[in-house]
């Protein structure tokens, strides 16, 4: 939110001033992915070859002009603190989040899209996945 990265905000006030500057507003929640994948030795070398791919899932959240009481009872239920930007979409917080734009996995915290595209860029099939 405003170029400053949210963590996780352990504690109830931090979660409280998170969501005192969000509401109403819309931030990008941003998803790293780093992958690396391990190959036969190379001739003579014996090592395991490396092959590390990364990406960034970036998605807009727009959260609701939620009231100091919404905040409160959100936050009295622990699901904030231990997430990072203090919320969550597929639990109790889900109901604050008014609009997402962009990849909704990102936001989940396993962006599938863009695993599937580090995939084929290491050359393996997604679908290689399901067995």
């Amino acid at each position: 939110m405003d170029g400053e990265a949210h963590g996780k905000p352990h504690t109830p006030d931090r979660a409280t001033r998170a969501w005192r500057s969000m509401r109403g507003r819309t931030g990008v929640l941003h998803t790293g992915h780093h992958l690396v994948v391990s190959g036969p030795p190379l001739a003579g070398d014996g090592r395991p070859r490396r092959r590390p791919r990364s990406g960034v899932s970036s998605t807009g959240v727009r959260f609701a002009d939620v009231t100091d009481a919404e905040i409160a009872a959100y936050v009295a239920t622990g699901e904030p603190l231990q997430v990072a930007g203090a919320f969550t979409i597929d639990g109790l917080g889900g109901a604050f989040v008014e609009r997402i734009d962009g990849d909704h996995h990102g936001v989940l915290g396993l962006s599938l899209p863009l695993l599937r595209h580090l995939l084929a860029d290491l050359g393996i099939p997604y679908p290689a996945l399901w067995t």
